[in-house]
């Protein structure tokens, strides 16, 4: 269930009711594609960092170690000794972002394994298997991520091609959970709104998936190639018809800055591999941009990564000790960049939160942007 508790402008502050617990919104999800957060980064790690919710991947755990051997251990939330929300993305935008070899059909997709190669058949009644299997939170609608600059031609077919799957899928999740050997009968389905830059294309589309009355919504098919301006004119555009009363999610963003800009927009799911990922190569985020530990600069700089930070690394590490251990390939040095980037943005959304609790998100969102912009001391 989700409960609107106050909005500014289109930006909304909600809390979201689930089998696993409450989600206070807007949220970002801590991505662990495959169970885990790349950089060792443990579950305990996620409770003491404030996390609200864990984001994992259908297909990379359908590949390996397969969804059937996690049902056989309880499910992802027993198989990871997490009890909070976790949300599984359908395994979509992989099929058609990491396979070389693909077949798109009405039935599905038909591709070959990234890890060995094997020949894989992905619909909508397996991608609802397999999140079945898993047990997750919610599970994500499985849908057809057409690039961004397709030929409009193309993305009329696709998203016509990805309601007709959305209803195969809610069809299927009714099932699902109906059946006596389902491990989460509460398991949520999120249909998921495409049309690439078309606006006009994205505004029907969401129309048509509002019909169905989902427990949530999400834009996908944005950040992959347009501008940060097209995305947040497509937001404008596409966000109002879109239920309000239902959690709206806007996948694979992003930097703090579209975050903030997202919200404004109406959005409050968030999930992106960037905290996780510039962490591993020792980029890290502070309250006024984002910093290189690999560069020189911090050689003798005894000072935490950000002295506002409440994250285990900066309440204890220098920048100066944290570059050596990431100079020295030393995995400590990784996790702890990694640590901190995931805190920031937990702490960046309780920031939001409050903000909007107070009716202070405009005057919050334009120092926030302008001090993320300052020069980092």
């Amino acid at each position: 269930m989700y409960k609107l508790l106050k909005t500014e402008g289109r930006a909304k502050r909600a809390e979201f009711t689930t089998v696993h617990g409450v989600v206070q919104t807007p949220v970002f999800m801590n991505v662990g594609t495959v169970g885990a957060i790349k950089g060792a980064v443990s579950t305990e790690d996620l409770e003491n960092i404030g996390t609200q919710i864990e984001l994992s991947n259908t297909y990379h755990l359908h590949v390996r170690p397969g969804d059937e051997v996690i049902k056989k251990l309880g499910g992802l939330h027993k198989f990871m000794s997490w009890n909070k929300p976790i949300l599984t993305d359908s395994g979509g935008f992989q099929v058609f972002s990491l396979a070389k070899l693909r077949s798109i059909k009405e039935e599905g997709v038909f591709f070959n394994s990234h890890i060995d190669g094997r020949r894989i058949f992905m619909g909508p009644e397996e991608s609802m298997q397999i999140q079945s299997n898993l047990a997750s939170t919610i599970a994500m609608a499985f849908d057809e991520c057409a690039p961004s600059k397709a030929d409009r031609k193309y993305v009329e077919n696709s998203v016509a091609r990805t309601t007709r799957w959305l209803e195969r899928c809610n069809a299927e999740l009714k099932r699902l959970n109906s059946l006596e050997d389902t491990i989460n009968k509460e398991q949520l389905l999120f249909g998921i709104n495409q049309g690439a830059v078309y606006e006009d294309i994205r505004i029907e589309h969401a129309k048509r998936i509002s019909e169905l009355d989902l427990p949530g919504y999400a834009l996908g098919g944005l950040a992959v190639g347009e501008t940060h301006e097209e995305m947040y004119h497509i937001l404008e555009e596409t966000v109002p018809y879109l239920p309000k009363d239902k959690p709206t999610y806007l996948m694979g963003v992003g930097t703090p800055a579209n975050i903030l800009e997202s919200v404004d927009r109406g959005i409050d799911f968030f999930d992106c591999v960037y905290p996780s990922r510039n962490g591993r190569h020792g980029h890290v985020y502070t309250n006024h941009g984002k910093l290189n530990l690999f560069n020189a600069k911090y050689e003798l700089d005894d000072k935490p990564i950000d002295e506002a930070c409440g994250c285990p690394a900066c309440r204890r590490y220098s920048r100066a000790y944290i570059r050596h251990l990431l100079k020295a390939k030393e995995m400590l040095g990784m996790r702890l960049c990694v640590t901190h980037n995931l805190y920031f943005y937990n702490n960046l959304m309780t920031e939001i939160r409050m903000a909007l609790d107070e009716g202070r998100f405009a005057e919050y969102k334009k120092h926030k942007l302008e001090d993320m912009g300052a020069d980092i001391p």
